[in-house]
């Protein structure tokens, strides 16, 4: 049995699929005969569960589930078409899953982020994913963290990682006592992750160097 277990993240971490979800956003506002808020200002939130970002961009509250039904609608039908691996990110996974067992941990909706996996040929490297549908407490809250490991039967491990794009990711890492490297391909400015992450890098790829290289001189 492998001794090292390495979480990831999704958007941002190993996916690109900016565009497919500024588009959702953009056409969920049309719907409701409203204005878009700005690229920038959607991208910025990028990494929270969509209830948050609704809300954040000014949705009242009792209306945001309603945006965010239409924003699955849409994404139901682009995600797989206009989602792409990060540079390096497909034989990260490829590399990693050589000394490491793996799972995904996301805010995205888990069913389709399976869905999206198994389109792009990697699920069968993830035992787990864990998506906003899970857990009660998204990231940073370390519930999906600590919810991927007891599914895995995670027990007696020190050897574990997150490895995420956002300050999201880092604190839900730190809050579950596991170790976390912040890759700077992502959403999350260098100025947060910063403030959070043990270690950043400039992508997956080298994130897992850095692990493969920690268990060659530990």
């Amino acid at each position: 049995m492998k001794q090292t277990v390495i979480l990831f993240d999704l958007d941002g971490t190993l996916l690109d699929s900016t565009e497919a979800i500024l588009l959702c956003f953009e056409d969920s506002y049309a719907d409701f005969g409203e204005r878009a808020p700005k690229r920038e200002k959607i991208k910025s939130l990028i990494g929270h569960p969509l209830d948050f970002m609704y809300e954040h961009l000014g949705v009242e509250k009792d209306r945001v589930l309603d945006f965010v039904d239409r924003y699955k609608f849409y994404y139901r039908k682009r995600s797989k078409e206009m989602t792409y691996f990060l540079p390096n990110a497909k034989e990260a996974i490829i590399e990693a899953a050589k000394f490491a067992r793996l799972g995904v941990v996301t805010t995205k909706t888990g069913s389709y982020s399976i869905d999206l996996l198994k389109h792009m040929g990697v699920m069968d490297y993830f035992e787990v994913l864990i998506g906003r549908e899970n857990v009660t407490h998204p990231k940073p809250h370390p519930e999906p963290i600590l919810k991927a490991l007891h599914q895995m039967g995670v027990t007696n491990c020190n050897d574990i990682w997150m490895i995420g794009d956002t300050c999201l990711d880092m604190i839900s890492a730190n809050e579950a006592g596991v170790q976390n490297i912040g890759v700077s391909c992502g959403y999350g400015t260098l100025q947060e992750l910063q403030k959070h992450a043990s270690v950043i890098k400039s992508d997956t790829k080298s994130a897992i160097l850095h692990i493969k290289k920690h268990l060659t001189t530990n």
